[in-house]
């Protein structure tokens, strides 16, 4: 991962991280590797999982967490409820087909309250990625994946009886996006 990669990785746990809150249980969906849950050292959070299928090894454990090789939510613990469950730039990976069960696969592990955080960029940004990938100045994490998922189309995802819309803003000069969903009681 180059320093750009980093850099804008980081800009979206950094918006993502005030929904996060103390005692959170937290399912990072898509995390790669152990970024969101060192930079969450600062809160205590509880027992939490990443999972992402491009992890190298089958699991990684830390103080708080562990990560898990693999998809949502077919290969997460049937088990775990949580509190909070990001999903940072991976919407626009998740083909249109499997989106159409995504809201009640989050319900139903959601504890009453949960949040669902959701970073989601621009179409626009998969020309930009392909340039700085040509040249060299980001990898670019599985681009071929992305399809021209519009973010205007994430509250349509969620049912507006199971979930709430509480925050929409865009970052990233405007070529990003956040979305905070709360799950309805």
């Amino acid at each position: 991962m180059k320093f750009l990669d980093r850099f804008l990785r980081d800009w979206r746990i950094k918006m993502a991280e005030p929904y996060v809150e103390p005692n959170d249980k937290v399912l990072d969906i898509g995390c790669f590797d152990t970024t969101m849950f060192d930079k969450l050292a600062t809160k205590p959070i509880k027992e939490s999982i990443g999972l992402d299928p491009l992890l190298e090894t089958p699991s990684v454990r830390g103080k708080n967490y562990e990560l898990l090789k693999g998809k949502f939510p077919k290969d997460l613990p049937h088990n775990k409820r949580f509190n909070c469950i990001t999903m940072l730039a991976v919407l626009e990976h998740i083909p249109r087909e499997e989106q159409s069960t995504l809201s009640e696969d989050l319900f139903k592990r959601l504890e009453s309250k949960g949040r669902v955080i959701i970073t989601v960029p621009s179409p626009f940004v998969d020309h930009i990625l392909w340039v700085l990938s040509k040249l060299k100045l980001v990898d670019g994490m599985s681009l071929e994946e992305h399809y021209g998922f519009r973010a205007k189309d994430t509250p349509s995802l969620f049912s507006t009886k199971d979930f709430q819309l509480i925050e929409h803003k865009s970052f990233q000069f405007g070529l990003n996006n956040l979305f905070v969903f709360e799950k309805r009681d």
